[in-house]
C-alpha cells in the first residue's frame, strides 16, 4: 500500500538565520533516493525553493511518516545540531494511534537489529549487529469501536505519545510492535486486518505516526527551543472519529 501524500500539508513552521522547520507530509521522501526513483518531491527540494536557500538536513523522518522536520542553513550549524541528536540531547516527541489498550505508560528498552540500506549499505558484511533502543510512551486515551474481526466484536486503540532517546531506523514502529501494540497504518509491522479496517472505513492510507515537538538548543545562541507540528488533516480527521473534540482539545494542547 503506498501512502497518499498532500503536498498541500507542506509548509514552513520556524525560520531564523540558520535553521528552518517543515511539516513534512505523510508519502513524502526527505532526500532523493535510487528506491524510490519515480518519485519527483523531496522535502530537501520542497524546502529549498519556498526560502530561496540551500538547506542541509539533520535527521529523517520516514516516508510514511508526517511531522516536524529540522533543517540548518549552514554547515555549521548542521555539525552542531546532528550532534545533539548523536548524544541523544534532543528531545523528540511522536503521537501514534495504536491497536489494543496500551499499558499507561512505560519504557520499551529493546537492542534492535541493525537494517541495512540496500543502497549506501550495499557493501558491508551482513553480520548481525544489534544496537541499543529506548522509547518512553504514555498512554493519552482509549477507546473501543463496535466492529467484528476474528473473534471479537469490538477493536480497542489507544492514542500514545512516544519519546524515544535512541534514532534506530523504524524504531517507534518496530518498538511499538514488540509490545503487541503495532501502529496503525504500519505495513511493515503492524496488523494489516486493522490497518485495512482503518483504510476502508477512512479512506486514509496512511501511517498514524506524526513527529510532533523538538525540543533543542541553538546552535549559536545557546538558547532552548521547542517547536511543535499540528497533526496533518487525515491524522487530525481520524483522531475526531475515535474521540470528541474536547477530548482532543485536552490531549493535544
Amino acid at each position: 500500500m503506498e501512502t497518499h501524500c498532500n503536498l498541500d500539508a507542506f509548509n514552513i513552521l520556524y525560520q531564523d538565520e540558520i535553521l528552518v522547520a517543515i511539516h513534512k507530509p505523510a508519502g513524502l521522501l526527505v532526500h532523493r533516493s535510487p528506491i524510490d526513483k519515480h518519485e519527483t518531491q523531496f522535502a530537501v527540494q520542497m524546502t529549498r525553493d519556498a526560502i530561496n536557500k540551500p538547506v542541509f538536513p539533520i535527521h529523517r523522518l520516514d516516508k510514511p511518516t508526517s511531522g516536524l522536520l529540522l533543517f540548518a542553513l549552514n554547515a555549521d550549524a548542521a555539525r552542531h545540531l546532528s550532534n545533539q541528536f548523536m548524544t541523544h540531547s534532543i528531545e523528540k516527541t511522536y503521537l501514534a494511534l495504536c491497536r489494543g489498550w496500551t499499558p499507561e505508560n512505560g519504557n520499551i528498552d529493546k537492542p534492535l537489529k541493525y537494517q541495512k540500506d540496500k543502497i549506501v549499505d550495499k557493501d558491508k558484511r551482513a553480520e548481525e549487529i544489534f544496537q541499543d533502543a529506548f522509547t518512553h510512551y504514555e498512554r493519552l486515551a482509549t477507546t473501543q469501536i463496535e466492529h467484528k474481526m476474528g473473534r471479537f466484536d469490538f477493536q480497542r486503540y489507544s492514542l500514545v505519545k512516544l519519546q524515544p532517546s535512541t534514532g534506530r531506523k523504524h524504531q517507534l514502529r518496530r518498538h511499538l510492535n514488540h509490545i503487541s501494540h503495532p501502529i496503525i497504518g504500519d505495513v511493515q509491522h503492524g496488523d494489516r486486518n486493522h490497518n485495512h479496517f482503518f483504510n476502508d472505513w477512512l479512506g486514509y492510507h496512511r501511517l498514524y505516526l506524526a513527529a510532533t515537538t523538538l525540543k533543542f538548543t541553538h546552535p549559536t545562541t545557546g538558547e532552548q527551543i521547542t517547536l511543535t507540528a499540528p497533526l496533518e488533516s487525515s491524522f487530525k480527521q481520524t483522531l475526531d472519529k475515535l474521540w470528541s473534540n474536547d477530548t482532543l482539545n485536552k490531549l493535544l494542547e
